[in-house]
């Protein structure tokens, strides 16, 4: 299986604040992204994930976040096996200390 790549809240953070266009997805559920989610990132729950993959391009990388990491890393596996170009970013919310909205 194809190693999966990550990212540190802090490089995002640089590459958000270094003016980078960025596709990030959040996967925690409503109640969760009510207390923040990273500006500019798309919700999508991961239950939803499955049946929006016309959503996503193929072309394109996509960051995925939740709370710790670990259902953005089962996110990445499955887009990754669907043949995407994905990244999870490690710690998750829990280690994000940039802006929210």
């Amino acid at each position: 299986m194809e190693e999966l790549k990550t990212i540190t809240p802090k490089e995002l953070q640089e590459k958000i604040e270094a003016g980078e266009k960025l596709e990030l997805i959040d996967v925690r559920e409503d109640y969760e992204v009510a207390q923040g989610l990273i500006t500019g990132a798309k919700h999508i729950p991961m239950g939803e994930i499955p049946a929006n993959l016309e959503y996503f391009d193929k072309n394109i990388e996509y960051i995925f976040i939740c709370r710790s990491s670990r259902r953005s890393e089962s996110v990445c596996r499955y887009m990754q096996e669907h043949g995407y170009k994905v990244r999870n970013m490690v710690g998750g919310m829990l280690e994000w200390k940039g802006k929210t909205v």
